[in-house]
């Protein structure tokens, strides 16, 4: 039944944009982001830490961090600690009865539509097959045949959040945990395979994980996973950190906990939905701010060099610094637990950001869950 629901849905995607009127297919316009100010009129009032430090993992509300970023030493390879095994398979789009593949023609991009400059048409996207590697993270203190909390990674496979789970295990500072790092289908942005899943509005990638990704995990992994949401976590940068926020919110039955780096909440969505259409956009605008509270704990991050209208849409919805002050905005008016922080001297996903901040991060999302044994 799934595989003709997606089969159906291509054929009328494919349709729809061959209807769609004449276009020539653009390549994405890229610039230099300007550097901005987290004391700007309009951002969230946020405590300046001193230029290093990151803020207590216990902490609630807005930080903003320094412009040097050393690695945390839970980065490392933990010396005389217990290395975990991570185990890895590749999963093919012939066997996903949900997302059977699509890819964008190679240097094209798309058009605004003339009638709403927030609706892109893109004429180049095709069926395409794929191939997404998995990597699995089993701590050497999980004991077999138990049941296991776990974190969803996008983008993977992810070796700093593997290094630094034996570092935070080890430590006791967050629980015995599975990591999942998931590939995504290829390509980017709107008429992508990784632009379908991650930066679609709806519950879809989840059920993908929940039905496709993790009976594969603990049949090749040999684990067993839990199923209450308080022990699930999502995470990811860029698309896949607004991905890891679309899990939780269309499905809070199976994910609690989430973090973001350069979380994607603007205007991305491909294909145009009515119900949703601002793409991530919608959360700050419309779903968290208007909508029922979930009970979700969410740490999230941007950098002062983050992206700012990196394609040819101008449609006032491409700032990824004024997406996220947005959502620590609205995330503190309808009063969740989250953590935000405003990065200087960082780019997009900065890596040297995430060697600093991911120990904290993870401890953070993990506050109030047992340090020992799961709820199944």
């Amino acid at each position: 039944m799934l595989r003709l629901l997606s089969i159906t849905f291509l054929i009328s995607l494919f349709a729809g944009t061959a209807s769609a009127m004449a276009q020539t297919p653009t390549p994405p316009v890229h610039s230099t982001p300007p550097t901005r100010d987290p004391h700007t009129t309009g951002y969230v009032p946020a405590v300046e830490l001193p230029d290093g430090a990151t803020p207590s993992a216990t902490a609630d509300g807005n930080f903003i961090l320094g412009s040097t970023h050393y690695p945390a030493p839970e980065t490392a390879a933990p010396e005389g600690a217990p290395t975990g095994t991570v185990y890895e398979f590749t999963m093919n789009s012939a066997d996903s009865k949900i997302y059977p593949g699509i890819a964008r023609e190679p240097k094209t991009f798309g058009a605004p539509d003339p009638r709403d400059p927030g609706k892109l048409v893109v004429t180049t996207s095709h069926p395409a097959p794929y191939a997404r590697k998995i990597a699995v993270y089993v701590p050497k203190q999980y004991v077999p045949g138990t049941v296991a909390p776990f974190i969803v990674g996008a983008d993977g496979p992810d070796r700093l959040l593997f290094t630094t789970l034996d570092s935070l295990i080890a430590r006791r500072t967050v629980p015995v945990m599975i990591a999942i790092s998931i590939g995504n289908g290829g390509g980017d942005a709107q008429g992508s395979e990784r632009g379908l899943e991650y930066d679609t509005m709806s519950g879809l990638y989840a059920e993908f994980v929940e039905k496709e990704v993790l009976p594969l995990v603990e049949a090749r992994a040999h684990v067993k996973l839990t199923k209450n949401p308080e022990g699930r976590a999502t995470m990811g940068g860029s698309s896949g950190g607004s991905c890891a926020l679309i899990m939780a919110w269309y499905h809070p039955e199976l994910y609690h906990r989430v973090l973001t780096y350069s979380g994607t909440y603007v205007n991305q969505q491909w294909p145009y939905n009515s119900q949703t259409p601002h793409g991530a956009w919608e959360f700050h605008e419309h779903l968290i701010s208007k909508g029922p509270v979930k009970p979700l704990r969410i740490w999230m991050e941007v950098g002062d060099r983050d992206l700012l209208n990196p394609n040819i849409m101008r449609d006032e919805m491409h700032d990824w610094i004024v997406a996220n002050e947005q959502m620590a905005k609205v995330l503190a008016a309808r009063g969740y637990h989250y953590q935000f922080i405003f990065a200087r001297n960082a780019g997009h996903t900065d890596r040297e950001v995430k060697q600093q901040t991911l120990p904290e991060a993870l401890e953070y999302i993990w506050q109030g869950y047992p340090l020992t044994g799961a709820k199944n």
